[in-house]
């Protein structure tokens, strides 16, 4: 199996969103998972943030993290 490192550097919504969606897909084909959140991108790791906003595609972060948290993926911040 593969590793990746996935970097989130950005607060936007769109992007926090295609990143946790990618790593959750490599985790969950069975790839060693690490992800990073660097620069604006610290905003997603306090616990009260609303992760619920759509994007234009209809998913959310918190369609995503969650599943990361629960399965234990590092997330360095």
């Amino acid at each position: 199996m593969a590793e990746f490192l996935f970097i989130l550097g950005r607060e936007d919504n769109e992007a926090a969103t295609r990143c946790f969606q990618f790593a959750k897909v490599a985790h969950d084909k069975g790839h060693t998972v690490n992800l990073f959140l660097v620069d604006s991108g610290v905003a997603w790791a306090e616990p009260n943030r609303d992760r619920s906003q759509k994007t234009t595609t209809g998913d959310s972060p918190g369609d995503y993290l969650p599943h990361l948290i629960d399965n234990e993926v590092p997330i360095g911040v």
